[in-house]
Order: structure tokens, then sequence, then C-alpha cells
């Protein structure tokens, strides 16, 4: 996992054996256990990492007014039960615009309104809530929806 994985060094001799991966990828989910050894002493440590990721496609760039799939996937081990997704923190509802299908989430006329944050929120029979945010960015004209512009003769337009 290197160049990923880290001690910090300094931290040792304070009794911090965090270990820091960065960035953490889909295949790093699993057990993680730490042993340390002083003296005649050994302690041990269990953690389990779980792994969110959320997905685009096709990937990014978006362009305006071309369909696009963001998934949302877990190492969860517990069955899915259900799927919510917020736009900018405002919950997202199916539309003509937006079609939500086994946790991914369609949108098929994407618009420049439609960037920003994208966060997935998963519900586990075991009820547990996992979430996780993927900043959207859409190319696309963000200018008047009325293609004509008026400018003073002598002056300028943008």
């Amino acid at each position: 996992m290197r160049p990923r994985v880290s001690l910090q060094d300094s931290a040792l001799r304070n009794g911090n054996f965090s270990l820091q991966i960065n960035p953490v990828r889909s295949e790093d989910a699993g057990l993680y256990e730490a042993l340390v050894a002083y003296d005649t002493e050994v302690q041990s440590c269990q953690v389990e990492l779980g792994v969110i990721t959320v997905t685009i496609s096709p990937s990014s760039p978006v362009v305006e007014n071309e369909p696009l799939l963001l998934s949302c996937n877990s190492s969860h081990r517990a069955s899915l039960v259900e799927t919510c997704w917020f736009h900018n923190g405002s919950p997202v509802s199916t539309s003509r615009t937006f079609c939500s299908l086994h946790g991914a989430l369609y949108i098929l006329r994407p618009a420049t309104s439609d960037a920003g944050s994208w966060r997935c929120q998963l519900r586990y029979s075991d009820n547990e809530i996992i979430s996780a945010t993927y900043n959207l960015r859409i190319l696309g004209f963000d200018g008047p929806t009325n293609p004509v512009v008026y400018a003073a003769a002598g002056s300028a337009a943008d």
C-alpha cells in the first residue's frame, strides 16, 4: 500500500499508533490489526475499514444535456434497504429529470444548475447508515436563457 500508508513517528512516543491511508481505495476495505509490544506487554487492536464509493458514468467531464449515472456502492455486508440522494443538502425525488435505480441516480438531462455536491445515503438491514459525497462539475453554457443580448453602441458586451 506504499506510499499511501503512513504512521506518525512522533505520535508513536505518545502511544498513538494510528495508521493513515490516503487516498483510500475500494480494495482497502477489510480488517486491520495492530500489535504493539512494549517491554513484556503486547497490546492488540482490530479495526474494520469500510469503504463507500460514488462513481459517475460516463466519466468526467460531464457535458450539459448528456445523460449521466451516479452510482453509490459500499463494502458493508448487510443487505441494502434504501438509497437516498441529496443535491446541495436538499433531498432529490424521482421526476422526469431524476430516476433512482438500485442505489444509482440517473440524470436524464443534466444542466449547469445540477453541478455541486451530490450525497448518497445508504441504509442497510442492520440499520447502519453510510453516506458519501461527490462534487459534480458540468460543462455547459451558464448564461441568459434568452440568446439575445443588447449593448449600447460604443460600450463593451459580454
